[in-house]
């Protein structure tokens, strides 16, 4: 089980005790998240500018004028604020599902802890590494920061499916080569006992009083050959055990590799409803659109892979 939290130590420079990818992706959300609260305290600021400038055109006011500006002002503040509250928690969702996505493609299982997220400790700690990060080292963004691309949802499972299929086929080509080898040497085992039965009569009739020598190798010839068909049942029952084996593998990792189709195409569908509901579908059509290319090319190269009947 693996648990998501926020997790900070005291490191000098108020580092949050993450490698230097996850760091940079955690400093490019915090300027995004500053940016959505630059521009909620501007359309607040705004709400009063506007009072003012509409409203403020007397030299005097009676209390309930002032009263009725008030609820006024009061009713427009407490939308835009609750506005942006909402907004807040939906993208924090977005994020939160981009992070599990991520884990469901490697069958992980993350748990959040809640109760982190009201430690006044850790909050401390998050506003000062805020500070020392967009303040003090007055750092600029780049390019990889402005700009994260997320993981394909289609690589990883696929692509450690591929090479199970690679490996179990070429197992299984060599079993083929070795069952060959030892039906090969049966057969001239075979052959070998054939010209020594021949060899042996031959010499029973012109040598009748070699008879008990030529039983005595005709023994041996037998427990040879018994040895050797022995050892050929052998080598071919397990041969025939690990092609079964090999053939159960196929077909599991065939069926795994329809499941992990069935959630590409089920996220596709999800990711396609999603995006039409969504004002930024348009422009994200045309990336979709590229995407779905790439997934019907990886689907023809695991198409490859899967065995002839």
């Amino acid at each position: 089980r693996v648990y998501l939290s926020l997790c900070l130590y005291p490191y000098p420079q108020a580092e949050l005790g993450l490698n230097e990818h996850h760091q940079n992706e955690v400093i490019n959300y915090m300027r995004f998240a500053r940016f959505k609260r630059g521009l909620c305290l501007k359309t607040v600021d705004s709400c009063f500018q506007d009072l003012k400038d509409s409203r403020l055109v007397e030299e005097t006011f009676t209390v309930d004028e002032v009263i009725d500006m008030l609820d006024g002002l009061q009713t427009v503040v407490h939308s835009e604020v609750e506005s942006e509250l909402i907004n807040t928690t939906y993208t924090n969702v977005l994020l939160l599902r981009q992070l599990f996505s991520q884990a469901e493609k490697w069958y992980l299982k993350l748990q959040t802890d809640v109760s982190e997220l009201e430690n006044r400790e850790l909050l401390e700690q998050v506003a000062e590494f805020e500070k020392s990060e967009f303040t003090s080292s007055n750092k600029k963004p780049s390019a990889d920061l402005i700009k994260p691309k997320l993981a394909p949802l289609n690589e990883g499972g696929s692509e450690l499916l591929n090479k199970t299929v690679a490996c179990l086929q070429e197992e299984n080509e060599k079993l083929k080569i070795r069952l060959k080898t030892v039906e090969t040497q049966a057969t001239a085992a075979l052959d070998e006992k054939s010209k020594l039965e021949k060899s042996l009569k031959d010499l029973q009739m012109i040598q009748g009083d070699q008879k008990t020598n030529a039983n005595q190798d005709i023994t041996e010839l037998e427990n040879k050959v018994a040895a050797l068909k022995c050892q050929f049942e052998k080598t071919l029952s397990d041969s025939t055990a690990n092609q079964k084996f090999l053939e159960e593998n196929l077909v599991t990792t065939k069926h795994d590799l329809l499941k992990v189709q069935d959630q590409l195409s089920t996220a596709e569908k999800e990711l396609e409803k999603k995006f039409q509901q969504t004002a930024a579908y348009r422009n994200m059509k045309e990336i979709l659109t590229k995407k779905n290319e790439q997934i019907k090319d990886l689907r023809k190269k695991l198409a490859k892979y899967e065995p002839e009947d």
